[in-house]
């Protein structure tokens, strides 16, 4: 019989703000964590971030806040200072996205908090890292994508460097944030301990520069942009059919000979310049340019059929609504229907991972500011919360 949920014993308290911390947060609650997002009386920038609005909420703010309850507290004072370090006393994980030095000077460091609470993780996400000379540095992500080098690589050959159309650093250190949580979760296991985990923008970005960061490292030689062809896999691009653009990825040479079959091109199956990806590579220029010849003949359907049924990777490029649209993203569960309370119904995207026991699920709208701050004031007022460090029930 399937289990509730994997972290249904887990409570998060979540400092975080805008996009990374509370993309992890959001992936925590998910997994069946209680996640209790603090908020400035202000609300989370993010729910300014717009429009587009829907009742007043901003688009951006409810596609990463669900699953959560909302505290209004005002660090600045002492009674709230208090009821952040009580909760904190009780719950397992703790994640911030301050300024390094900002919790030390408000009195809530995390060391001593930790120290108070010995079970508790700690995870801080900042742009730069906490140490090094640009410690002190905002971070940003399309300022990440310009310092670590991913804008460089990105866009047309001859065209100016360009941002990824999604805040994928923010999103990519939020994925990794929770990954090491969820390790940190399992290490306390074995050991009974918390501790401290430091993540940051520029040291997600720079690692996942992949085959490219590893290939400057080796040759010394500066990556240049491709567009959207591949720096060493021809050919593995966008293609202009007569009524649209397909994308094509010819992965080895079995796929490229049953490609060039399924398009009446088998002259170009058979010039030895093209037989291997290697000589694809080199010869690039002219290949894409007699392919582009031969794929403008096709529609978009007629050359997605033949290459789908030659078993060569294609796809058509799709508008976002028509992903949205697309049977196979419903039929897996990628669209959300839930209730909120001053929007009524609204659609959010769904969860990407389905467990075959323990079950991930949205069961909370993304709260409205402060929804909240009564029910878990009342739980953690000190002389009110029995429940003991660690979050977790004896």
């Amino acid at each position: 019989m399937a289990e509730a949920s994997a972290l249904g014993d887990v409570t998060v308290l979540d400092l975080s703000r805008v996009l990374a911390g509370p993309y992890c947060t959001m992936i925590l609650g998910d997994l069946g964590a209680d996640v209790i997002k603090v908020e400035h009386p202000d609300g989370d920038e993010t729910r300014r971030w717009g429009p587009p609005f829907v009742h007043g909420e901003s688009a951006y703010y409810l596609s990463v806040n669900r699953n959560k309850r909302s505290l209004a507290a005002d660090l600045r004072t002492p009674a709230d200072r208090a009821l952040i370090e009580h909760i904190a006393g009780a719950a397992d994980v703790l994640v911030e996205n301050f300024l390094p030095g900002a919790l030390d000077r408000l009195g809530l460091s995390l060391a001593r908090l930790r120290q108070a609470n010995p079970r508790l993780i700690t995870l801080s996400i900042s742009g730069m890292g906490v140490t090094g000379p640009d410690r002190d540095l905002p971070g940003y992500d399309f300022i990440v994508q310009a310092r670590g080098g991913l804008m460089s690589i990105t866009g047309p050959q001859d065209g100016p460097p360009s941002k990824v159309g999604v805040a994928i650093v923010d999103l990519t250190t939020g994925m990794m944030a929770a990954n090491a949580i969820l390790a940190a979760l399992y290490a306390r296991e074995r050991t009974g301990q918390g501790q401290h985990i430091d993540i940051s923008l520029l040291e997600t970005q720079v690692s996942w520069l992949a085959n490219v960061g590893t290939a400057a490292l080796l040759t010394g030689h500066e990556p240049t942009r491709h567009g959207n062809a591949h720096p060493t896999i021809v050919p593995y691009q966008i293609f202009e059919a007569a009524d649209g653009a397909v994308a094509i990825g010819v992965g080895n040479d079995a796929q490229w000979r049953r490609m060039c079959a399924a398009i009446d091109a088998l002259d170009l199956r058979d010039d030895p310049r093209y037989a291997g990806n290697a000589e694809r590579v080199r010869h690039r220029a002219e290949l894409t340019g007699l392919l582009s010849e031969r794929l403008r003949g096709f529609t978009r359907a007629d050359c997605v059929a033949r290459l789908r049924a030659a078993r060569v990777p294609v796809s058509d490029v799709r508008t976002v609504p028509e992903v949205l649209a697309d049977p196979q993203v419903t039929e897996r569960a990628m669209i959300e229907v839930i209730r909120h309370p001053t929007i009524g119904e609204i659609r959010l995207l769904g969860i990407p991972y389905k467990f075959s026991n323990t079950r991930a699920s949205v069961r909370r709208h993304p709260p409205l500011l402060g929804e909240h701050s009564a029910e878990i004031r009342a739980a953690y007022a000190p002389a009110a919360s029995s429940r003991p460090p660690g979050g977790r029930n004896p």
